[in-house]
């Protein structure tokens, strides 16, 4: 004996796999757009079938985001709990016990437009580059700050300040500073966004947006790297946070076969070194 309406109901019910995978793309989604309550309530409706360390750290970031230093710690914790091995809810809980002293339970939630546009986490051969930044600001400044924020550069003097949310979060460090700053009275354009932060570190990735005339033929960041022209970092960037990106984005292997050879320094250089050449290239009027 069958029960057609039964049969029918079974088949157009969805899968609790499917709710769960519908919710964690929208969950995503709405990180991707900024939309950091939305993101917080979608993964909170996520959780209610069942544990999820990622949803968890998900939440944790929104909560991060919207100010609530304190709410993006328990859920962080959670994570941890029901995995271990996590290194992006460790990382950041060690980074919570620093900031929730210096800034309290809550902070300035993220401003529109803060978040960087995915373009700038494409490395692309001698137009992209990383750096650490140096002078940093005080820890509860830094509590604004997170993975996948807008940074915007200018020289002042000897230095390359990086700008975030309005604020002053640090300079570049010198060995990159010199070559962009050279670059920079001449006409090129750069934008920035966040990688990493740790306890008492932040890593930038810069790409240069305009090359003027003038500085033609000369590569702002010259290195021996994988020389694939574009990876995107699209899926997640703004939602995976610091390690995990970090090691991505290192993720490369020297090319056996490199375009403008010339232009570029052979694989057995160091990054330092690769910075400290040129010099009489960069100083041409």
């Amino acid at each position: 004996m069958t029960f057609p309406e039964l049969e029918q109901t079974t088949k157009s019910a969805p899968s609790l796999s499917r709710i769960k995978r519908t919710l964690t793309e929208q969950a995503v989604a709405e990180a991707a757009a900024a939309q950091w309550a939305a993101a917080a309530d979608v993964n909170r409706k996520l959780l209610e079938y069942g544990p999820d360390a990622e949803a968890e750290n998900r939440l944790a970031k929104s909560l991060w985001e919207l100010g609530d230093l304190a709410g993006a710690r328990e859920h962080y914790q959670k994570a941890l709990a029901q995995d271990p091995t996590n290194r992006i809810a460790e990382r950041n809980i060690d980074r919570l016990k620093t900031l929730l002293v210096e800034a309290g339970d809550r902070t300035t939630p993220a401003a529109v437009g803060s978040k960087a546009p995915i373009s700038i986490f494409v490395e692309e051969t001698g137009k992209t580059g990383f750096a650490y930044l140096m002078e940093l600001a005080r820890p509860k400044v830094l509590a604004q700050v997170n993975p996948g924020d807008l940074v915007e550069l200018f020289a002042e003097g000897k230095h390359l300040v990086a700008m975030s949310n309005g604020i002053r979060i640090g300079v570049a460090e010198p060995r990159v500073a010199a070559r962009l700053l050279k670059l920079i009275a001449t006409g090129n354009k750069y934008a920035a966004g966040v990688t990493s932060l740790g306890a008492q570190d932040v890593r930038i990735i810069i790409r240069e947006v305009f090359q003027d005339p003038r500085n033609y033929g000369k590569v702002s960041f010259p290195t021996a790297a994988k020389s694939t022209d574009l990876r995107p970092y699209t899926r997640g960037t703004l939602v995976r946070e610091d390690e995990e990106l970090e090691d991505d984005l290192e993720d490369d292997v020297e090319d056996e076969e490199i375009e403008d050879l010339d232009r570029v320094l052979p694989a057995d250089v160091t990054p330092d070194e690769a910075f400290e050449e040129e010099p009489d290239e960069l100083d041409e009027p």
